[in-house]
């Protein structure tokens, strides 16, 4: 039986391959691909993949916290971050977040072949440049508490954070989540008081350093 596979990134040239090739193993079916964030969560749950094969810089919902919304529905999918950072923040961000492995997009290809199977067979898998950055992460966070993003703020304040970031208006932001412009607000002073920031420049550096997105998007 084939493993059933969704691929998620903004960039259409870079789905369109990562198809062509992981079609030409028969063990591996690509049922869908989707370009954001929004579009992978309304994809997992209509398709019921086993593998998500997730990008982290995504517009509209990240990788991070997309994963964390589709753990927190369908913990058996296993989500596999293909990404070309290399910074602590994506990393660990995916791994806290529940994805099974991490791997840089200048692997190989067989390697992301072989990672796909390693997690739906319920394995971690860590591309060896990652493997460095875990073990730091892990020594580190023995000694210190977790301030990161995803333990200050809640799924909808992330949301909120990084439409902000990337430049949405109030009106913007209510329609694309579907909030009163009042919540919107709301939301935006919790965060800010969260954070003890004053300004949207101060939450845009926020989000970018914390990985909700990043200066390419």
């Amino acid at each position: 039986m084939s493993i059933r596979v969704i691929l998620a990134d903004d960039h259409r040239i870079v789905r369109e391959g990562l198809r062509s090739l992981l079609e030409k193993d028969p063990e591996i079916e690509v049922i869908a691909e989707a370009g954001d964030g929004i579009e992978m969560l309304r994809l997992v749950q209509e398709m019921s993949p086993q593998v998500v094969v997730m990008d982290v810089a995504m517009p509209h919902l990240n990788g991070i916290e997309t994963t964390h919304q589709i753990l927190a529905k369908y913990p058996s999918i296993k989500v596999l971050a293909l990404s070309m950072y290399l910074d602590r923040r994506f990393v660990t961000g995916m791994l806290s977040a529940g994805a099974s492995g991490y791997l840089l997009k200048d692997c190989a290809f067989e390697e992301l072949v072989k990672a796909i199977h390693a997690v739906a067979a319920d394995r971690i898998y860590l591309s060896s440049k990652i493997v460095d950055i875990v073990v730091k992460d892990y020594l580190n966070r023995l000694v210190k508490v977790d301030t990161s993003v995803f333990s200050i703020l809640t799924s909808r304040e992330r949301e909120v954070l990084q439409l902000l970031a990337e430049g949405k208006t109030t009106r913007e932001i209510a329609n694309h989540l579907c909030l009163s412009m009042k919540t919107v607000e709301m939301h935006r002073q919790r965060i800010m008081s969260k954070l003890n920031t004053h300004s949207l420049a101060e939450l845009t550096k926020y989000a970018i350093r914390e990985g909700l997105t990043s200066l390419e998007i």
